[in-house]
């Protein structure tokens, strides 16, 4: 089957696509909930004839093997995110206060696009399809590694709907594309007492505001200023009521780097500040990391070379900005070269303008089929290549 045969397919395809879409957002389920959602593709997968593997508790994995050769994977996250949709739209979500606000149900649907496609096309060795839960802070990506199935794979391809990208257009980034992320918690201990006399306290608010400013003059002051990182706070939290300087604070906050060592540096640098400007100021405090660390996405360039040959008879490539936003992809690629594709989906005339994890997030259905087609075209001549 040649190129613009298996883009024909996918175009066929797109009916299916998008009702398979809709159904998952219909019907959004957390990070290792989602059991209804991996049924529906376990059932899919059966009917083509697929070998079914379970994986990471709700995860499943399709594999078609045809003959010996190369081991190519793809991979489409599976889960929702904890937000109530907003948007007016037939397929709204029916679970209150969840939400496919960030793609995975488009995900799913387009990987599941791909089966149909490749389970119909002639080759020599393995393809996996890997269903993954919990890619929103859960680290569902983690586990399907530390279960041995990359092990034998020779390269792995994913794809995320991208709000910043116009509708159909695909975005290819040699390189550092994701940050990697971590999340702290800072715990602040003083005196408590009255407001009126707050020199007989030890305020751990104002350690607290001292803290938020020390982390922040790291990437000003100590980092190379051509070198992306973040340090976020995003929650300050202390005391009940007007007049009470409280015993403790709560400081919790992420750091993104595409750079290990910086990200090492910085956390050094934290860890030293947090104790040294509360012990200056007569309390004490502790920084710990809360999340497991996910390592920047960094894309294969033999890989990214390729798929710009390979998917340019789909249309528009352009090389996007790196984003300091992460992805447990970056798992996958500790044990095989991989390369993470971006679909654009934003359409100002159909009014699908928000950003990713927004209540009104929503996808352009029409340029669905071209995900399906980037997984087979990758897929197909990776194994050929």
């Amino acid at each position: 089957m040649d190129v613009k045969t298996i883009i024909e397919k996918a175009k066929e395809l797109e009916d299916y696509i998008i009702k398979m879409r809709r159904e998952f957002h219909m019907y959004p389920e957390l990070k290792y909930e989602e059991v209804r959602t991996s049924k529906i593709i376990k059932e899919e997968l059966e009917k083509l004839g697929y070998e079914v593997i379970r994986t990471a508790e709700t995860g499943v994995i399709g594999v078609l093997k045809k003959g010996e050769g190369k081991t190519v994977a793809l991979r489409a996250d599976i889960d929702a995110l904890p937000i109530q949709e907003e948007n007016d739209v037939p397929y709204k979500s029916k679970v209150p206060g969840k939400m496919h606000a960030c793609g995975h149900d488009a995900h799913a649907a387009m990987l599941l696009g791909a089966a149909r496609i490749l389970r119909e096309i002639p080759f020599e060795g393995t393809i996996k399809l890997i269903f993954q839960p919990a890619e929103e802070g859960g680290l569902g990506a983690k586990k399907i590694v530390d279960e041995g199935h990359l092990d034998d794979v020779d390269a792995i391809f994913g794809i995320h709907v991208w709000a910043d990208l116009p509708s159909g257009v695909i975005g290819i980034k040699p390189g550092p594309l994701l940050a990697s992320a971590d999340a702290f918690k800072v715990t602040i201990k003083g005196k408590g007492g009255h407001g009126a006399y707050p020199h007989y306290t030890v305020d751990p608010v104002a350690i607290a505001v001292e803290l938020v400013n020390g982390y922040y003059k790291i990437p000003v002051r100590e980092i190379d200023p051509l070198e992306p990182v973040v340090i976020s706070v995003t929650s300050i939290k202390a005391g009940t009521t007007f007049n009470v300087i409280p015993e403790e604070a709560e400081i919790l906050g992420t750091i993104r780097a595409f750079n290990e060592d910086v990200r090492n540096f910085i956390i050094e640098r934290m860890q030293k500040i947090t104790e040294e400007y509360a012990e200056a100021m007569r309390g004490s405090a502790e920084f710990a990391l809360t999340m497991g660390h996910i390592p920047p996405t960094v894309n294969d360039e033999k890989l990214a070379e390729f798929a710009r040959r390979v998917l340019s008879p789909l249309g528009e490539i352009v090389e996007p900005k790196p984003s300091l936003g992460a992805e447990d992809f970056a798992f996958y690629m500790t044990k095989a070269p991989g390369l993470f594709v971006l679909l654009g989906i934003r359409n100002e005339e159909k009014g699908i303008v928000y950003p990713h994890h927004h209540p009104k997030f929503d996808v352009d259905e029409a340029v669905l089929w071209k995900g399906a087609a980037i997984h087979s075209l990758l897929a197909i001549e990776y194994l050929k290549s």
